[in-house]
């Protein structure tokens, strides 16, 4: 029998969960400057400074403004700076021109956020359920943001042509490229996928329901670096039998001939990441692929992605804490595979399916209904996690959604095949 914990035991084990998801983020950009903190490198992404910002907006906004009765903002200039795309909280300041805002200066996004903090947790013991609710959803939302903060100073570092590391890394002892792909029988017949309802999960993720199986494969293992450098020797860029219209079309328009921050170089492949340039490990999981570079792999391999039935039917009897996840401040990238099948970690896993509301979903009523629910169209279900994924935030169930062509956050390939 499971015994129902007390308010306090409650409000101490949120308020330690807080803590140590703010001071995650903090960390992560303890070596920034301002500048670095300010630049915004593209559209998809954001400034770092501004994901700091973000996050804590949340919490003032949906806890403090609108649960602690006489609380007054922190300033009132930040909502229309730092709202993101909920419509219900008026207007906002354009996404394309995060990077604009040079003031507040990184000092003063830490300020607000210390002045949050400290606001959020003094309130705690008196929150109705309802708070507390949002500030488990809060600390999700920020792990989400600490994985973009990162994915996005990737992208502005590798647009600066002395190419600085965020954290220099060690070098790597060579490790032995893994065996042959492996293949798993999936299961077959009718299954149920979707949260069941214990423990936190997103919107986008529920209701629980039943699914088909037809009889299929799942790879044991995502696809390497080396595996991917034989596509692209085997002309798999130039080869528009592999690639979807679309993909095709994308590839000739952007002249893509290998993954995002590859580049040749004495007479090798190598790869940008947030510890520099180095040559591509040729055992690690290949990253920063597009949905239409996985699906043009698969067509070459002979295989196909898998649906997110498959894989979650699959990942279910894995353990969503294993793997190669963030844990802390330090060193990110996908490592080689050590040990049995692995499904969470190192890499978000592209699958065929659509990212498209579940059999009876239905958006929460106010402005946090926005949060997943109006990005139900155009974009593809990944899974699984990546490096730089925080330990613990992702699941079985946990559907991550981008659009086709996007490629700066770490995305792999697992393959499956029909029997």
């Amino acid at each position: 029998m499971r015994t129902k914990a007390s308010p306090a035991a409650c409000c101490t084990t949120l308020e330690a969960r807080f803590r140590a998801v703010r001071a995650l983020s903090a960390n992560l950009v303890s070596t920034l400057s301002d500048a670095d903190a300010t630049v915004q490198s593209m559209e998809d992404a954001s400034p770092a400074k501004w994901h700091l910002a973000h996050t804590t907006w949340f919490f003032e906004t949906f806890v403090l403004r609108d649960h602690v009765p006489g609380y007054a903002l922190h300033d009132a200039r930040f909502p229309f700076l730092f709202n993101s795309y909920y419509e219900a909280e008026g207007q906002r300041h354009a996404r394309s021109r995060r990077g604009m805002v040079t003031r507040p200066a990184l000092d003063e996004v830490l300020a607000y956020r210390a002045a949050v903090d400290a606001a959020l947790v003094d309130a705690l013991p008196d929150l109705p359920d309802a708070a507390r609710a949002l500030i488990e959803l809060g600390c999700h939302h920020e792990e989400q943001h600490q994985e973009l903060l990162l994915t996005d100073i990737l992208h502005l570092f590798s647009c600066n042509p002395v190419e600085p590391a965020i954290w220099p890394g060690e070098r790597k002892v060579p490790v032995a490229m893994p065996g042959p792909l492996g293949w798993i029988d999936g299961a077959q017949g009718v299954h149920e996928i979707g949260t069941e309802g214990d423990g936190f999960a997103f919107d986008c993720e529920g209701p629980r329901h039943s699914v088909l199986l037809h009889p299929h494969a799942i790879a044991d293992r995502t696809v390497t670096n080396g595996e991917w450098a034989a596509f692209i020797a085997d002309g798999g860029y130039a080869e528009p039998r592999h690639w979807l219209s679309d993909g095709w079309a994308w590839v000739q328009a952007q002249g893509i001939e290998a993954p995002l921050y590859w580049e040749q170089r004495d007479g090798g492949w190598t790869r940008f990441g947030l510890d520099g340039r180095r040559a591509i490990d040729p055992a690690a999981p290949v990253t920063h692929v597009s949905f239409y570079e996985a699906d043009a792999y698969a067509s070459w391999a002979g295989a196909r992605l898998p649906t997110e039935a498959e894989w979650e039917v699959a990942a279910a009897a894995h353990d969503p804490l294993g793997g190669n996840q963030l844990d802390a401040a330090g060193p990110v990238e996908p490592r080689p595979a050590t040990g049995g099948p692995a499904f969470f970690g190192d890499v978000w896993e592209w699958t065929g399916s659509a990212y498209r509301p579940y059999p009876g979903f239905a958006a929460a009523e106010g402005a946090v209904g926005e949060y997943n629910g109006k990005f139900m169209s155009g974009q593809c279900v990944l899974r699984g996690g990546s490096c730089a994924t925080p330990r613990g935030h992702a699941r079985a169930s946990y559907r991550n959604f981008f659009y086709p062509h996007q490629r700066w956050q770490f995305t792999g390939v697992r393959l499956a095949k029909d029997l």
